[in-house]
């Protein structure tokens, strides 16, 4: 049995989620809290800890980065997924940077986040449509293995993948025009079986590229 706890300052959709989830099989929902803060008591305050907390990014008192971060360093072996509207990639990264073993948007069909569930708690991450292909074995190898595969202005370009900067801010950084920018993400999207920032970000934290905050 999977043990989840919820975290999401709207009351109706928690519920919602909550009852959802105790309808699979496998899957029970055994705490619930309005914000992170809420959250962080009540697991500081129980003897039976959740294998997996699903939080929402924007909360009061406590968002859900700030949340992921306080699990990730007091409860390292929880998983934690974050639920959210916001499908942006910067967001997605910015969660994953703080903590976060996947993603899984509010508009999405119930049974995804079952998946997801199910996937964080098999494999450690829920990788998605964001990882495929020759990718998803290459997370699978050791950090030094994959670090040996790329030189140093791509593992710079991907450590830069996981911060909030712009494209055109990561080439400033780089002291590098944003047409070679944009050749070593179409390299790395190529070498990496990705298509998107957030699966190069996914790859540079599983391969110990940055650390997690």
């Amino acid at each position: 049995m999977i043990k989840v706890a919820l975290a999401d300052d709207h009351t109706i959709l928690r519920k919602g989620v909550a009852e959802i989830l105790s309808g699979f099989e496998g899957i029970e929902v055994i705490m619930q809290a309005g914000n992170g803060r809420e959250l962080i008591t009540k697991m500081e305050s129980t003897q039976v800890l959740p294998d997996v907390c699903i939080v929402d990014i924007n909360m009061p008192e406590m968002n859900g980065y700030e949340t992921a971060s306080a699990i990730r360093k007091h409860w390292p072996d929880i998983k934690i997924l974050a639920l959210s509207m916001y499908d942006t990639e910067l967001n997605i990264i910015k969660m994953l940077r703080n903590g976060a073993n996947g993603y899984v948007l509010k508009d999405n069909d119930p049974e995804d986040l079952k998946i997801a569930i199910n996937e964080v708690m098999k494999h450690g991450f829920y990788y998605s449509e964001l990882v495929t292909g020759r990718m998803l074995h290459l997370l699978q190898d050791s950090a030094s293995k994959i670090a040996s595969d790329l030189n140093e202005r791509e593992i710079t370009f991907l450590k830069y993948c996981c911060t909030e900067f712009t494209y055109k801010e990561i080439a400033e950084r780089m002291f590098l025009s944003p047409r070679t920018i944009d050749g070593y993400r179409e390299v790395l999207f190529g070498k990496l079986q990705t298509t998107s920032r957030t699966g190069l970000a996914i790859y540079a934290i599983k391969a110990g590229l940055v650390e997690l905050k």
